[in-house]
């Protein structure tokens, strides 16, 4: 039986087409190749994401409830709970966008990524090139989560629960989201990696987290007004052991906030991770001396204070130095950040009810100005590179020219984030009131704002 000649050149042309479809089909994948999702950097980043997230709940939760008043724990750790899901829901509505979209050098468009159109499970090149887009969108929502969430320790036991709300909504989409994008975003002003104008750097978020809400909450405390009673009152933590637990936590936790910011489960990653946990070290070591030799006997709540503020100031130079450099830069936050709590902040009479300025925007401001010095390129050969600006060539390893670049970013960054804090809390002022009644404020807030004790012996 013999095929017909039609037949045969029917199949000799399907054999034609199918060998150029296959052939069009390869050329296009090899100009056109699909990101690789790295499996193991997904992992990582993933656990890191959710370390992050336990720094907030329960990490600070703790961390603060144990600090505060009996009568005021519950209402703290509020605070802290409530950021989880207001900012989780900001971030995925238009905070992402400001943050990450592409814009100019102060915000990116908030429309890009309204509600997380477009953000999926493919790479965003520009940022991650291994991990999902979704997984970098959750790993950075992580820090709009924490940051606003410092500041609440600043106006503990005396802030309307409705106020507060109003006031953290405004400041994260006004605030935060425009400084990531500025340190962080494409195109943003910092970010020396994408095209921004001066570059400064912030490895894991010295200027974006700990600068910009530190000083928020100084703004805030003053603005707010002391806490009745204080200072002739004494207004001592109601359970230090809830703070100790808190910061073990947030010391764990903060491996995920910096050796996530690697973005890779690489080499740069345990870097990271080493230089945090010295850099506390040494500020732990710093802190229980100074209070040792100064005030006659070593006190708990200080080493855990220092605790916090090593791990503080070495957040913005973690991927930046080697373990010598980070150990001695916890050293000098620690004894600035001592001082800071202990002396500054009675000179100038201010209420900073859990010392966020003291811890958080000292410790960050000596970080990132010592990483101007102390950048490493065989740390992170990326800052090995040379940039030109303006004809010039311009180094990012440690040197005064760098350490005028971070001068000039935490100068913006304190110079932004207080001018429009004041302006966010007048706002707020005018549309609700800020503080709790006089009598509500002696009752507590947990009963006066939420109806709730956190004891009930």
């Amino acid at each position: 039986m013999h095929a017909s000649p039609n037949l045969l050149v029917r199949l000799r042309r399907s054999l034609i087409v199918f060998l150029m479809l296959l052939f069009c089909g390869s050329a296009g994948a090899s100009e056109n190749p699909q990101p690789a999702i790295n499996a193991g950097d997904n992992a990582w980043m993933l656990v890191c994401t959710a370390l992050v997230l336990m720094m907030t709940a329960p990490g600070l939760i703790l961390f603060y409830g144990g600090l505060v008043r009996r009568k005021n724990v519950l209402a703290t750790m509020m605070h802290s709970l409530i950021l989880m899901a207001l900012a989780s829901f900001l971030w995925m509505a238009v905070g992402y966008s400001i943050a990450f979209a592409d814009g100019n050098a102060f915000f990116g468009n908030p429309l890009q990524y309204f509600f997380l159109g477009g953000v999926g499970v493919e790479p965003n090149t520009t940022y991650a090139a291994t991990i999902p887009h979704q997984t970098f969108m959750l790993f950075q929502m992580m820090f709009a989560i924490i940051t606003p969430a410092l500041i609440s320790g600043a106006v503990a036991e005396r802030i309307r629960f409705g106020a507060y709300l109003l006031f953290m909504s405004l400041w994260i989409l006004l605030v935060y989201c425009p400084l990531a994008h500025m340190v962080w975003g494409n195109g943003g002003l910092f970010n020396w990696a994408l095209g921004g104008r001066i570059p400064v750097l912030d490895f894991a978020g010295g200027i974006v987290v700990h600068i910009s809400s530190g000083f928020a909450a100084l703004v805030a405390a003053i603005y707010l007004g002391k806490r009745s009673g204080y200072p002739s009152e004494p207004m001592i933590p109601h359970n230090v052991v809830l703070s100790l637990i808190g910061t073990g936590l947030l010391w764990v936790g903060w491996f995920g906030f910096n050796a996530g910011s690697a973005l890779t489960a690489g080499g740069l990653a345990t870097s990271a991770f080493s230089a945090t946990h010295f850099s506390a070290v040494g500020a732990t070591l710093a802190w229980v001396a100074i209070e040792w030799i100064l005030a006659g006997r070593p006190s708990v709540l200080g080493a855990a204070s220092g605790m916090v503020a090593g791990l503080a100031t070495i957040t913005p130079a973690s991927g930046f130095v080697g373990i010598p450099a980070a150990f001695c830069i916890g050293l000098a936050g620690g004894a600035a950040c001592y001082f800071a709590v202990s002396r500054l902040k009675r000179a100038f009479k201010y209420d900073d009810s859990l010392d966020v300025f003291g811890v958080h925007c000292m410790g960050s401001t000596v970080g990132i100005l010592l990483l101007g010095l102390l950048a490493d390129p065989a740390v992170n050969p990326l800052i090995a590179a040379t940039f030109t600006r303006d004809g010039a060539a311009v180094s990012l390893a440690g040197s005064s020219g760098q350490f005028l670049n971070q001068l000039a970013g935490v100068g913006f960054t304190i110079l932004y984030s207080g001018v429009a804090t004041l302006i966010i809390i007048w706002v707020v002022g005018l549309i609700t009131p800020l503080r709790v009644s006089r009598e509500d404020e002696d009752a507590g807030l947990d009963i006066s704002e939420h109806g709730e004790n956190a004891y009930n012996d």
